[in-house]
């Protein structure tokens, strides 16, 4: 089993809070080595500020790109700003540049942020000032490197974590599919068990008798195998619409000569439980009393309030009723029965 370790969110926080401000300790701990602290103090004020907007409790995990910009807005201000009251050519300004280190955490969290080009253009920009100001090298002396590789790092570890985010949401969408997959077979697995057992349980007494007579097979016989034959196609066709009172009563109707047929085309796959023993004992009555020689069971598609429909015909001359459902001539509704979803008692 896999274990996931689930990090606090306010304790990210409250711990990068307490790293960005250990800067501005520094700074104020080395106020004494600029030319003028007032613009070290505005350098500060700008420094916590983009700090504090940047890890607001309430904010989305990506960064907006207006802050985006203001946090490298304030990555180029700050080394203009503390620069310009420092001696660049001094080797040993200590806590005074304390500036690089700042803009290095404030740019590692607008990497963490998924910010990652903006936070590497904020410390590239850093990067230059210092060239410029204090020489190649002064960049590891100055922190300037350490500030990029932590940059770096967050922008990788920022990708990566992106990526394991999409490929985990892609695994557990795969999973839902296969997992539905597997039930969609197992259903059709057990609804293919099911007609097995009723079809053997049907057909075979008569498949006994069939096979100790070698075949031979009196006119009652015959016409019991017929009726088994219709039998079996209303496990396959009829499916939900068939229980134990609707079977009794559909084999009755055909004794008597009539030509019963259900479809099932899924009208009421969603009903289950009392509402469909509602459903099918209607059925199962609507047939015990009609006397028409064709009887069409059907379940009522893409209807709100229908769910069945059963359609009584009877046909005027016997002959005629005899030959089957597709036989002609001129039929008469005798039974014209649309169930509803909810049946009222």
């Amino acid at each position: 089993m896999t274990s996931v370790v689930r990090v606090s969110r306010t304790l990210t926080l409250v711990v990068a809070a307490l790293f960005s401000g250990y800067h501005v300790i520094l700074g104020l701990y080395s106020i004494k080595e600029p030319a003028s602290s007032v613009p070290i103090l505005v350098a500060m004020g700008l420094y916590v500020g983009a700090t504090m907007a940047s890890l607001w409790p309430s904010s989305p995990m990506r960064m907006s790109l207006p802050l985006a910009l203001f946090n490298v807005a304030v990555s180029v201000a700050l080394p203009l700003i503390v620069g310009s009251q420092l001696d660049g050519s001094s080797g040993n300004l200590g806590y005074a540049t304390w500036y690089v280190a700042a803009i290095g955490t404030l740019m590692t969290i607008t990497a963490t942020r998924k910010r990652p080009q903006l936070a590497l253009l904020g410390v590239a920009l850093l990067v230059i000032h210092s060239v410029i100001w204090a020489g190649v090298g002064e960049l590891g002396g100055l922190g300037v490197i350490g500030s990029v590789v932590w940059v770096v790092a967050a922008a990788v570890l920022s990708r990566a974590l992106v990526k394991a985010s999409r490929d985990a949401r892609q695994y557990a969408r795969a999973e839902r599919e296969a997992s539905g997959w597997h039930a969609a077979q197992e259903a059709h697995l057990y609804e293919r068990q099911v007609r097995l057992t009723q079809t053997m349980r049907l057909a075979m007494p008569m498949l006994r008798r069939i096979s100790e007579s070698n075949g031979e097979l009196t006119a009652e016989e015959q016409q019991e195998c017929r009726f088994l034959e219709a039998a079996i196609r209303d496990e396959i066709r009829g499916r939900r619409l068939l229980n134990h009172a609707v079977r009794e009563q559909v084999m009755a109707a055909r004794r008597r000569g009539a030509s019963v047929t259900l479809l099932d085309e899924g009208g009421i796959d969603d009903l289950g439980g009392v509402a469909l023993d509602d459903v099918l004992g209607t059925i199962a009555l609507a047939l015990e009393q009609t006397s028409a020689d064709k009887i069409i069971v059907r379940t009522a598609a893409d209807n709100a309030t229908v769910a069945v429909t059963v359609v009584g015909l009877s046909s005027p001359d016997p002959a005629v009723s005899a030959l089957g459902l597709d036989s002609a001539g001129d039929d008469e509704v005798n039974l014209w029965l649309e169930i509803p979803r909810q049946i009222t008692p």
